[in-house]
């Protein structure tokens, strides 16, 4: 089995991730600054495997942390997490987001051509196909400008992967394209724990539900949808985390760059995921209409064949599933990791 390192591996993606990482039997070092995580989650991935692995506190980019990391463990590949993702704060505050998402994946990558270490798994996402494709998104549609930062810098890091893979035939990348993450581990000892204001909408729906917060806002009931509300992709937490096991193992033996959808194809509303989350948990979510958010894509979801198809990736939880594991894992940490 192979030695991964896990850049912002502390996170709601790259907890669940290092679980499958270990529970497949390799081996794991993961770096993150604990920005907007907690160790606290990589001590309950730990006891969830009943396996160990190697936390660095530290920022990729910092590059002696980083050629110290590399020197001192034989790392085989790299799943690249780290990085800012709110989308609002990505409009306020740009050139932070441009630092940390592009100029540290830059970072990263200089260290793994440094260290010989040319296999990498990126964390990237459906915004990179901006607002003119239709939906089902599918990998070879044009890319096209993000209206957000966050998306903006997604896009250029994935551009700037393609043109290293290019230029160095030792490369072998993975982008994996996600859309909207949800759901926690079945155990509701690790979820997601977003600092201050949740941006995604699950942590919100069940932080109304635990008493955290008062009503749930949906932004806007005018959409060309069946309800009226925005229509995602929601894809389980669990599923998406193998998703990258299989990439990482996929990318082991193959070289160059290549994308991947990693969603359901089911588009679901707001609404709908609302109404759904009350009946599973029989929970009342309190709510109000409010004005549309600027940005906001009435409906997309992914066509995710070719990752069946080349990766053998198939969803197996249902929304359902998502929202029972989001409820669980909020009950049982009603403060997140602060508890």
């Amino acid at each position: 089995m192979a030695n991964i390192l896990v850049t912002g591996g502390a996170g709601y993606i790259g907890s669940h991730t290092c679980v499958e990482l270990l529970m497949a039997g390799h081996d794991v070092v993961v770096l993150d600054n604990l920005s907007n995580s907690s160790e606290e989650s990589l001590n309950r991935v730990q006891a969830l495997a009943n396996k160990t692995l190697t936390f660095i506190e530290g920022d990729i980019r910092d590059a002696k942390v980083l050629d110290q990391l590399f020197s001192l463990y034989a790392i085989d590949a790299v799943i690249h997490f780290a990085g800012l993702k709110a989308v609002g704060e990505s409009q306020q505050i740009p050139l932070i987001y441009f630092d940390n998402n592009i100029a540290g994946s830059i970072s990263l990558v200089q260290a793994m051509e440094r260290a010989k270490v040319f296999t990498l798994v990126f964390s990237s996402s459906a915004t990179v196909y901006g607002e003119k494709n239709p939906s089902p998104y599918q990998e070879d549609m044009p890319l096209s400008m993000p209206n957000n930062n966050y998306g903006y810098t997604k896009l250029i890091v994935e551009q700037l992967l393609e043109k290293f893979s290019i230029a160095n035939e030792r490369w072998s990348i993975a982008l994996l394209r996600y859309f909207n993450p949800v759901g926690a581990h079945k155990s509701g000892q690790i979820g997601e724990d977003p600092q201050g204001i949740p941006n995604n909408l699950m942590p919100f729906v069940t932080q109304v539900a635990v008493g955290r917060r008062e009503t749930l806002s949906i932004f806007g009931q005018d959409y060309p949808t069946a309800d009226g509300t925005c229509e995602r992709d929601f894809i389980h937490v669990v599923d998406l985390a193998k998703a990258h096991v299989l990439a990482v193992d996929y990318r082991l033996k193959q070289k160059g760059c290549r994308a991947w959808n990693i969603g359901t194809g089911q588009p679901i509303s707001v609404m709908q995921l609302k109404e759904t989350f009350e009946i599973v948990n029989q929970v009342k979510i309190p709510f109000k209409i409010v004005e549309r958010r600027i940005g906001d894509l009435p409906s997309f979801y992914a066509d995710a064949s070719r990752a069946q198809k080349e990766l053998g990736w198939v969803a197996q939880y249902h929304l359902e599933d998502m929202l029972a594991d989001s409820w669980y894992w909020q009950k049982q940490n009603p403060s997140g990791y602060k508890n």
